[in-house]
């Protein structure tokens, strides 16, 4: 899984645990989400290129570096990513948000799309896509799919919890964007829910069932 990466860093993993807790309240997992997303955003933005320009500190000149022009774009599939979009934008504020409406139908475990807003110049921008929870990879790889239908090419998927299933699918359909996740799950129940997981991440972001 070269194109894979699961983050062992312990202060995430302490967090994850955290909201793994089904007494965990809403408040504190809200909490907990955003700062796992800005956390892991340091290495998301890894590969950003930057250039070297000329300052004075107040001993003496210096040579600094600042990121070099680089676009980014964050767009949360809805519900649940909406929970990682303030972690990754304290660390780029810079970036633009765009949202993309998905659900699983019940029946078929298929996603559908019913919401899609982007910005305008999204094909000139590198795109951050957040989804909490990889289980079965039906949402992202659609997802996916939506933007590259319009010559969106420079993706990378960022979830929290990834599931071996939902890695196979998005390297199969999607081999070019990599994946970053929190933790990896091996397991998923009869309702496509990861296991052990963290339970439904829009339910428990907003309190709803």
């Amino acid at each position: 899984m070269s194109n894979v990466m699961i983050f062992d860093h312990p202060m995430i993993q302490h967090k994850i645990s955290l909201m793994r807790d089904k007494e965990t309240p809403s408040k504190v997992f809200r909490e907990l989400v955003s700062e796992v997303s800005m956390l892991m955003a340091f290495e998301v933005t890894r590969d950003l290129p930057l250039e070297a320009y000329e300052i004075e500190t107040p001993i003496c000149p210096a040579t600094g570096y600042r990121i070099l022009g680089k676009k980014l774009a964050l767009v949360p599939i809805l519900r649940a990513g909406l929970g990682m979009v303030d972690g990754m934008l304290n660390l780029v504020p810079m970036a633009r948000v765009g949202h993309i409406g998905l659900y699983r139908d019940p029946e078929t475990l298929l996603p559908v799309d019913y919401y899609l807003k982007l910005p305008p110049d999204i094909a000139e921008r590198d795109v951050i896509l957040l989804d909490p929870m990889l289980a079965t990879g039906g949402s992202a790889a659609a997802a996916i799919t939506l933007l590259k239908e319009r010559n969106i090419h420079h993706i990378k998927f960022v979830c929290l919890i990834a599931a071996q299933a939902g890695i196979d699918l998005l390297n199969r359909e999607h081999p070019d964007v990599p994946i970053f996740a929190a933790a990896l799950d091996e397991t998923l129940n009869d309702h496509a829910y990861i296991v052990p997981g963290l339970g439904d991440a829009g339910d428990r972001l907003f309190g709803t069932k």
